[in-house]
């Protein structure tokens, strides 16, 4: 395919999506959908199309659709038993109704660090919401900084999968990019935070309504049982993530398939549920199922969403002109500035944050030496210059853009305005940090 036809068809899918779901207020699957398709017809062979479409959608609800449906149910609980509500009350005591943005950061943050974006944004939105309500802070404000402090992480900082897979591809050192990464998600996270409280500056919250509430028929439950259904899942995540990280085991071994079992996101969130279940002791098993069958209901639209989204990606990347666009970018030796903009039009093409710093890395590695990235610490910035492009404007195509528009509530225009623009902030701040720190290690 043509470089600069690619280029038009990849800005006017794009668009598309942008102008159906957030000016024509067109349903978001079917926009979806149908500029796949229309993008599938026109730069892919006429048997693939069908294939590349089922692909990307099977593909993506595979990997994410458990838990989101899992994590949709433990947030139906938080919210339902009035566990939420405790959470919230456990944080405003000691935060102070003005810092409950900042609360949430920090969770977002060190949650972050161990589990994906999209799971930690799933399993903390229900106390995202619930301190937006009781803090009377805008939801436009609470949800974006809670996505920005584990968007900032993921991308940065192993054991995530881009970062890691990078480091493999070019022989990087993991500790040195877990250690640089931190220090370059940290001032990151916090300028774009500031960002965010400064453009919502009198932005004031709505009153919002809950479709079934049991919260007011029962007294609500203690901090230490509310959290658990969130601290569980997390802990057996990051247990995993760090012991795989340090520690060596035998081939076969027992121990390390009963915690790569007990690790895993669905087994972590599943495990999650039954911890949850102790708050509704004082329901019904017609209010118990009244919950799951709500729990259903709102996770539906976001697995055909999100899955949808992977089907846009899908096509683009089967379209070859992310390939393209990555080698024509390598010609022009800007230095560290290269893997950053190659991961940019990656990033901003396909939407995959993991498929950016990967492919990044691929089209990246024989260039490092000619570029002055050679040795230990010029591959880990490197990475980490990948790792801040790939959260250049994340934005339609991007699965973790649909999680938090359905999951906070924001409408597709409303995340575009307060988290899309972010991400930009995230992206130049975090690639800032990476030229700081080249003049010190380079």
């Amino acid at each position: 395919m043509d470089l600069i036809f690619g280029i038009l068809i990849l800005t006017a899918g794009v668009l598309a999506i942008i102008l159906l779901t957030s000016v024509f207020k067109f349903n978001t699957f079917l926009s979806l959908l149908l500029v796949s398709l229309a993008m599938a017809v026109v730069s892919l062979p006429e048997a693939s199309i069908v294939p590349v479409l089922k692909k990307g959608f099977g593909g993506t609800l595979e990997s994410i659709g458990l838990i989101i449906l899992l994590g949709t149910i433990i947030g139906i609980i938080l919210d339902q038993s009035g566990a939420a509500l405790s959470i919230a009350r456990f944080f405003l005591k000691r935060t102070g109704e003005k810092k409950a943005p900042a609360a949430m950061g920090v969770t977002g943050f060190m949650t972050g660090l161990p589990i994906f974006c999209d799971s930690g944004f799933i399993v903390l939105s229900g106390i995202c919401r619930s301190l937006a309500r009781s803090s009377k802070t805008a939801i436009t404000v609470m949800a974006p900084v809670l996505a920005i402090s584990l968007y900032g992480v993921h991308c940065l900082v192993p054991p995530h999968p881009g970062a890691t897979a990078a480091a493999g591809i070019v022989d990087a050192p993991v500790g040195n990019v877990i250690l640089l990464g931190v220090l370059v998600a940290i001032p990151a996270i916090i300028v774009t935070y500031l960002f965010i409280r400064l453009r919502s500056r009198g932005v004031t919250a709505e009153n919002e309504t809950e479709e079934i509430t049991f919260a007011e028929e029962i007294s609500v439950p203690s901090a230490f049982l509310s959290f658990l259904p969130i601290l569980v899942p997390l802990l057996l995540i990051t247990f995993k993530s760090v012991l795989f990280m340090v520690a060596k085991f035998p081939e076969g071994s027992v121990l390390k398939n009963i915690i790569d079992f007990a690790g895993d996101p669905v087994i972590a969130l599943l495990t999650g549920c039954f911890v949850a279940f102790p708050l509704l002791r004082h329901f019904r098993m017609e209010q118990w199922n009244k919950l799951f069958d709500l729990a259903i209901e709102k996770a539906g639209p976001i697995l055909i969403v999100t899955a949808a989204g992977g089907t846009f990606g899908a096509v683009i990347k089967e379209s070859g002109i992310i390939n393209q666009l990555g080698e024509y970018v390598a010609t022009l030796g800007l230095g560290i500035f290269i893997p950053y903009c190659i991961a940019v039009l990656l990033k901003t093409s396909q939407g995959s944050s993991t498929i950016a710093v990967i492919t990044a890395a691929s089209i990246s590695a024989p260039l490092l030496d000619s570029l002055g990235l050679s040795g230990e610490w010029g591959k880990t910035l490197a990475i980490l210059a990948m790792g801040a492009g790939s959260m250049m404007l994340s934005h339609a195509n991007d699965s973790f853009f649909w999680v938090i528009s359905k999951f906070s509530g924001m409408t597709p225009s409303e995340t575009l305005k307060y988290y899309s623009l972010p991400t930009v902030i995230l992206s130049l701040v975090s690639f800032a940090m990476v030229g700081l720190l080249s003049l010190v290690f380079l």
